[in-house]
């Protein structure tokens, strides 16, 4: 209620500034031997400088409710993140902005999957004139990798990379001030949150060993039995950081005194990483793998070392040779991903070589997210904590949970692929796909069934794999009504967006 009277007294502040500038534009207007139109010009600067609502909405940039019509849309595996999504373009903000606050809400409604001891990659495109990469889909990698030091300890940790992986996708493609990105998350964390049945089901596998950590038993533990659905779950520590990194930037968990005591904590819980593994951790843009399309389209893929989109990339041309061979298909993904993992191999000749059919160990966990806006930008994403809550260790009183290193769990098949017209700067379709060795499968065929139907996954991708997809039959922007978006019907995601 507070914040419902704020709101409307700036806005009657507001009104009131306008009449008063009105009443001098009048003025200016008689006693001014200047033209009408150059007159108008100055009045609507002046308007325009008082009055921060959009004059169809009666919000304010940066309040949910801001733009009216189309938004766009959002999908992802847990719901109140994709809320949070929602609720950030609705506000103004932009696929981008819309990406980095779902996955900063992530690392507090699905910690099992997505947190700031771990990381990620994201494709993303701008549809802008002259947008980065020539609007091009390129990737933001910020995979959680081993420590250059080694990381010893009995539960060797991942350099954490989500939060400089967030702020390198913002700072090329966002338009909202980053902090206020971070701002649902925190509240999120210090409030709590309900627990969703994404989360509880992933709390139900792991809850024997996770107990044994006393921080994490007291946050996902009530009267020594897991939360249940719709518990909530207070992680006040985790607002505490995230509030730092808000006010002071996301480089405060890299160096300096969050770092110090990041670093000091991950050492009791046996993660071994140093402040130098820290200061050294630095997401990268890089170019997307690229396959042709159909029509003039092009096709991008998350490139190595999310090697889920190199193996997404082999599954989708084995499926465009026999679009009935689903199990060939598959074949030939994990094949290529275990000769990509032996290293010496260069990934684009991988897609046209004579690659043996070849099993992976058990892999971890993933989640994914998609994200569009009115303008036709658009941002797919994949997380991981290479293991369900990582190390099943939070960092002392910094309330983070560690993610696995890749020295002690193998990594994850992060998988995710966008389809775009290259000369019409616009969006086609995005596809995220999880589901542990399933994951690049479920891209390969969802992207496939999504360009062949124009429906957004017509039909429900090959176990064990899981989808999120957006897609628009006849492009964004300028079709808006063609555009669909649904996450995989046995998950228990959200897909959220208007038309």
């Amino acid at each position: 209620m507070r914040s419902s009277v704020s709101v409307l007294a700036r806005h009657g502040a507001a009104r009131r500034g306008i009449a008063l500038v009105l009443a001098m534009a009048t003025t200016v207007s008689a006693c001014s031997s200047s033209s009408s139109s150059s007159s108008q010009s100055t009045v609507g600067k002046m308007l325009t400088a008082l009055n921060p609502f959009d004059s169809r909405s009666g919000f304010e940039q940066g309040t949910p409710g801001h733009v009216t019509g189309f938004l766009g849309s959002v999908v992802a595996d847990e719901p109140q993140a994709a809320l949070v999504a929602r609720n950030t373009l609705s506000s103004g903000g932009n696929a981008a902005d819309a990406a980095v606050a779902a996955a900063f809400a992530l690392t507090v409604s699905l910690p099992s999957r997505a947190g700031l001891g771990g990381g990620g990659a994201c494709l993303a495109m701008s549809t802008k004139k002259n947008g980065p990469n020539n609007n091009v889909p390129e990737a933001v990698m910020f995979v959680p990798a081993i420590p250059p030091s080694g990381g010893g300890g009995a539960r060797p940790a991942a350099v954490p990379m989500l939060a400089r992986g967030m702020y390198a996708l913002h700072a090329r493609y966002g338009s909202q001030p980053f902090g206020s990105l971070i701002s649902p998350a925190e509240q999120m964390a210090r409030f709590g949150v309900p627990a969703s049945r994404a989360f509880v089901r992933d709390l139900a596998v792991v809850a024997g060993p996770l107990a044994g950590d006393p921080y994490a038993a007291e946050i996902f533990f009530k009267g020594g039995q897991p939360v249940g659905e719709g518990g909530n779950v207070l992680q006040p520590d985790l607002g505490a950081t995230l509030a730092q990194l808000r006010t002071g930037g996301v480089g405060e968990l890299y160096q300096g005194a969050l770092a110090r005591r990041f670093a000091d904590a991950v050492a009791v819980a046996g993660g071994g990483l140093t402040l130098e593994d820290l200061r050294g951790a630095q997401p990268s843009l890089t170019q997307a793998l690229a396959l042709p399309g159909r029509g003039g389209d092009g096709l991008a893929f998350l490139p190595p070392p999310a090697d889920g989109g190199l193996a997404a990339a082999a599954a989708y041309l084995a499926l465009q040779a026999n679009p009935n061979d689903v199990e060939g298909a598959n074949a030939r993904a994990l094949g290529v991903a275990s000769r990509w993992r032996q290293g010496g191999a260069d990934a684009q000749s991988l897609l046209t070589a004579n690659v043996a059919a070849s099993d992976l160990p058990p892999l971890p966990a993933s989640t994914t997210l998609a994200t569009l806006d009115k303008d036709g930008n658009a941002v797919v994403c994949a997380f991981t904590m290479n293991n369900l809550f990582g190390t099943g260790r939070i960092a002392g009183t910094t309330g983070i949970l560690l993610a696995a290193s890749p020295r002690w769990m193998p990594a994850a098949l992060l998988s995710a692929a966008m389809a775009y017209n290259p000369s019409l700067r616009a969006f086609r379709a995005a596809v995220g796909g999880s589901g542990q060795a399933g994951a690049p499968l479920a891209t390969a065929f969802g992207l496939s069934q999504t360009l062949a139907t124009g429906g957004a996954m017509p039909v429900a991708v090959p176990e064990p794999g899981r989808a999120n997809v957006i897609a628009c039959s006849r492009y964004l922007p300028d079709a808006e009504s063609s555009c669909a978006w649904a996450t995989d019907p046995r998950g228990f995601g959200l897909a959220v967006g208007s038309h």
